[in-house]
């Protein structure tokens, strides 16, 4: 993927912004967004998804309206670094639902998820019976997201 960064021209990169934006408008409406006709820009596309520059398309859905009105950033600690403990921790994150975000990060704590739950006392469960039952975490710090400023799911492609 490293290769085809450098490879990137003008008309990919309006490809890019615009299948961010709306991963679901038609060949010829994306063509006309960009400039090139329907054959180029499928050949452009097909090679973008084929390079893993396009990894997938999703529909982004509002928590609220699934009645997810609680959603928190939780620093975690694990008790070692062992491979078992790593390995069990993350297939607790790759299978639990409510994790929606984890990330491995450099500080005090050893990863930083973004857990989203009906209201706190889902999201005391989820921490205390979930999380700390593992028995392979050594502490939590939990941040509750009152309102988010930002979201955005589009990176910069300039």
């Amino acid at each position: 993927m490293s290769d085809l960064h450098a490879e990137l021209d003008h008309f990919d990169r309006l490809i890019l912004k615009e299948v961010q934006r709306d991963a679901k408008p038609s060949l010829s409406d994306l063509a006309r967004a960009v400039g090139l006709s329907t054959s180029p820009c499928w050949r452009r596309l097909k090679r973008l998804e084929e390079a893993g520059v396009i990894r997938g398309q999703v529909a982004i859905l509002d928590p609220r309206a699934l009645g997810l009105d609680a959603m928190a950033y939780v620093q975690v600690s694990l008790i070692d670094h062992r491979e078992e403990t790593i390995a069990a921790f993350d297939a607790f994150v790759a299978h639990e639902a409510q994790v929606i975000e984890c990330a491995s990060i450099t500080g005090e704590s050893d990863y930083m998820l973004k857990v989203v739950a009906r209201d706190p006392e889902d999201l005391e469960t989820f921490l205390m019976r979930r999380l700390l039952g593992l028995g392979i975490v050594r502490g939590t710090v939990t941040n509750f997201i009152l309102r988010q400023k930002k979201y955005a799911t589009a990176l910069p492609v300039e």
